[in-house]
């Protein structure tokens, strides 16, 4: 296969008698398209003030200002000796100074007293002399090698200063974040609000276990998307199945009380496909009709009459509970009573039902909807460029999103990578972006992050892309 080999144009995605490409839109716009959505989606959402124990995945809403010096006093870096002025020094006898204690005494000229690793130094310290670097002879201390003034001392805001922006608006609160907001005085943080999801699996012909059988097949999207977008940081509502009923799927669609309603199948134009005619009913403005990407050209995006605001309980009214709907990931809130809020406003992303199309709609449109929608400060990012290591033939007219390891500075394309197929992505680590035409060995490749590691061995024995 050489890298301008041609694809097949399938019906409906293109003119049949001049084999022109289908009209839709680019892939670099599709994913445009969703980031606007959600910026715009996002205005007017009030952030919420989280425990640090509850806000671990969340999204900065603000800044990251520091409440306090850090260290908000000069402390000893090490276990050893607080000395005042030149040595030797005549060792205190009192207590040592302790971390979580406040020194009885100012330090004098010719001094010396015992003081632990994070102790507040005494006044008047010149310098912290490590145990292993002392001696002492009767009540004189010695120091084994040359003291400087100030070391092994951290001075107060050596890290940072009261006021100072320690983390941008849009960092996503990771365990390293928590450590230092309650270093920096935190007891909660203003974080978005997760974004609610319900993912709605439609078709027939889907079996939720065992094998397939007679013309059935098991759903792969179902056990997949629902932890994979709770990775995202969305609240996961429910995942419940639907048939391929139109009724079914437009009561389902403008009942949801999500913020993303997320469809798999039923995006082209086949007999049983009613996504389209449900969103023409219930009035949706379609954003996104159609990506020229491969797999997964048939997604779409909408923008689905607003909601109003769950409202706010009053306050001495207790937030309500409801049993979470079936299937559902986490429990649904139940519309609490209250003061309502501006209209809500609310997106459907259309995925194809095949299991790796499917993917390229959820990082095409979903993840950076998402995104936004949270300000997450990866949003505005542009995703790494890796170069390639082999060969990827490319579609004439469409971007192709392929499964690839990053191995030894490079992205290494996998096998099994068919839209049917999820053999590929399950053992990937990103998903390459390979213009039209294709990409040759070296090129340097945007290479969407699918932020989990990749399975060892997953690059192919000889190093080919493809089966």
């Amino acid at each position: 296969m050489t890298l301008q080999e041609p694809f097949p144009v399938p019906p409906g995605t293109g003119d049949a008698r001049s084999g022109q490409p289908h009209r839709a839109t680019a892939w670099p716009e599709a994913r445009a398209a969703a980031v606007r959505a959600g910026a715009a989606a996002r205005a007017g959402r009030a952030p919420l003030g989280v425990p640090l124990a509850q806000a671990l995945g969340q999204v900065l809403a603000g800044p990251l200002l520091a409440l306090t010096d850090l260290p908000p006093f000069d402390t000893s870096a090490m276990d050893g000796w607080a000395v005042a002025g030149p040595g030797p020094w005549t060792v205190r006898a009192q207590d040592a100074v302790l971390a979580g204690r406040a020194p009885e005494a100012t330090a004098h000229d010719g001094e010396a007293v015992r003081i632990a690793t994070g102790a507040r130094v005494p006044a008047g310290t010149t310098a912290v002399v490590r145990s292993e670097h002392a001696r002492t002879e009767g009540a004189l201390l010695h120091a084994l090698r040359g003291v400087v003034p100030g070391q092994d001392i951290r001075p107060r805001g050596q890290e940072c200063r009261t006021g100072e922006e320690l983390l941008p608006a849009g960092s996503v609160v990771t365990p390293a974040v928590l450590g230092l907001a309650a270093a920096a005085g935190y007891d909660e943080l203003p974080v978005a609000p997760r974004p609610r999801v319900e993912i709605l699996v439609l078709g027939d012909e889907l079996l939720a276990a065992g094998l397939p059988h007679d013309g059935l097949i098991r759903d792969a999207l179902g056990p997949m998307l629902g932890p994979w977008l709770a990775g995202l940081g969305a609240h996961v509502l429910a995942v419940r199945r639907i048939g391929d009923e139109a009724e079914e799927l437009y009561a389902a669609v403008t009942g949801s009380a999500a913020d993303l309603v997320l469809t798999t199948g039923g995006t082209a134009a086949g007999p049983v496909d009613h996504v389209h005619g449900v969103l023409e009913k219930a009035g949706a403005t379609l954003l996104v009709d159609g990506v020229k990407v491969r797999p997964g050209h048939p997604m779409l995006l909408a923008r689905l009459d607003p909601l109003p605001e769950p409202p706010k309980p009053g306050p001495t009214e207790p937030a309500p509970s409801a049993a979470a709907p079936s299937g559902a990931t986490e429990p649904a809130a139940a519309p609490p009573t209250g003061t309502a809020t501006a209209p809500r406003v609310r997106h459907l992303v259309g995925l194809p039902g095949n299991p790796l199309a499917a993917v390229s709609g959820l990082m095409t449109l979903a993840e950076p909807l998402l995104a936004a929608l949270t300000g997450a400060a990866t949003a505005a990012y542009e995703p790494p460029r890796v170069p390639l290591r082999d060969e990827v033939p490319g579609h004439p007219y469409d971007t192709r999103l392929v499964p690839v390891v990053r191995r030894g500075g490079h992205a290494v394309p996998l096998r099994y990578n068919g839209p049917a197929m999820l053999r590929g992505i399950a053992a990937a680590d990103g998903l390459a972006v390979v213009p039209p035409g294709g990409a040759r060995p070296g090129q340097e490749l945007d290479v969407l992050d699918l932020s989990w590691p990749a399975a060892e061995g997953a690059v192919p024995a000889q190093g080919a892309c493809f089966t």
